[in-house]
């Protein structure tokens, strides 16, 4: 409760800010253009998180903390890192300062914070590298949304709308929302993936030397990012796009992609046995299986018994991939006593709201 209440303090803190630094108008132009992209870079990653969905409410979490919390928190030592870099450099010396090293630093030291705290004190809920992926693509998405508002309202309080080949909105959306949607999210994902190596592996050092690894390749693609838009010129900053952060982002879907199979691996695996423990039925293996058969499986319930019916089989569905994923890292214990648990429960709820017509 606490932490919701700094949380909305925070907000209301940023939008203060944002409506002292660009005005009503502008702010509401910034909002509605900043929801073009914000939208396909919530889908990409809940896309991401199909196997086992984290809960919704931790999701949305780490969006508002980055929408919020992680900005304030950006604003302020940013803001305070510029005015010294003019005292010390001159007039102009603190944006580069804030841009290239308190921007990089910062920023995604906020930004992770969420993705830390999840793995340190909800560890039921970080089983990998895919879940990191999803927590900090989540969290700098939430940061993107923000910021975009504040760079769009600017913009159009300076500009106007512009057009495609003049300074406003419109070239800016482009630069932005289309060709760099996910600059932030891929800067994050760099320490998500560092902790969710850490989640995986039972080595010491790898849990200390993965996430600081993945946190220190997000702060150097952030500042060559921020290097190349404040001190470089247009063929830098297109070097820097498709030399170095296109391939990157390519190396990430592949990363992605491989570590999806990898789950889908995992469950099968483990599914036989579940079945010889009596967890599931013999004819729901080719079912869990398969992402496409499984949703299948929860819009055919949904029809004939209902939305309540769908939910309950999909709460099954995840019950199922979340012991699986235990089961491949740990062995026994009261953590796994209690997945078995859920297993049952959910399956049992599942197929009883099946049978309610």
């Amino acid at each position: 409760m606490v932490g919701l209440i700094l949380l909305s303090m925070a907000g209301l803190g940023v939008f203060a800010y944002l409506t002292a630094s660009v005005g009503v108008v502008a702010e509401l132009v910034g909002l509605a253009v900043a929801l073009l992209p914000v939208g396909p870079v919530v889908a990409a990653f809940l896309w991401i998180d199909r196997w086992e969905p984290e809960p919704a409410r931790l999701l949305w979490l780490a969006f508002a903390w980055g929408a919020c919390g992680a900005t304030l928190t950006a604003l302020l030592i940013n803001n305070t890192a510029e005015v010294v870099g003019d005292l010390l450099l001159g007039k102009g010396g603190g944006d580069a300062v804030a841009a290239v090293v308190s921007a990089p630093l910062i920023e995604e030291a906020a930004k992770a914070a969420f993705v830390l705290g999840v793995y340190l004190w909800k560890r039921q809920e970080f089983n990998g590298v895919v879940d990191g992926i999803v927590y900090a693509g989540m969290c700098a998405a939430g940061f993107a949304f923000t910021e975009n508002i504040y760079y769009f309202g600017r913009i159009f309080g300076e500009h106007g709308f512009g057009t495609v080949d003049s300074a406003g909105v419109v070239a800016a959306f482009i630069l932005r929302g289309v060709m760099s949607p996910f600059t932030h999210p891929l800067f994050t994902v760099m320490t998500g993936i560092g902790i969710g190596v850490a989640a995986g592996s039972a080595k010491n050092w790898v849990k200390v030397a993965a996430p600081l690894g993945g946190y220190l390749g997000a702060v150097v693609l952030h500042s060559l990012w921020n290097s190349a838009a404040t001190l470089g010129n247009a063929t830098t900053f297109l070097n820097v796009y498709f030399l170095i952060m296109l391939p990157v982002f390519i190396g990430a879907g592949v990363l992605v992609n491989w570590a999806r199979k990898r789950e889908q691996k995992i469950i099968a695996v483990a599914l036989p046995r579940m079945v010889g423990d009596g967890l599931i039925a013999p004819g729901e293996v080719d079912v869990l299986a398969n992402l496409k058969r499984r949703r299948q499986w929860r819009k055919k319930v949904a029809r004939k018994a209902g939305p309540d019916a769908g939910r309950a089989v999909a709460d099954y569905q995840t019950a199922v991939s979340e012991l699986a994923f235990y089961r491949n890292s740990h062995s026994g214990g009261e953590v796994e006593q209690l997945l078995i648990q859920a297993v049952r429960v959910s399956r049992a709820t599942a197929v009883s709201a099946a049978k309610q017509q």
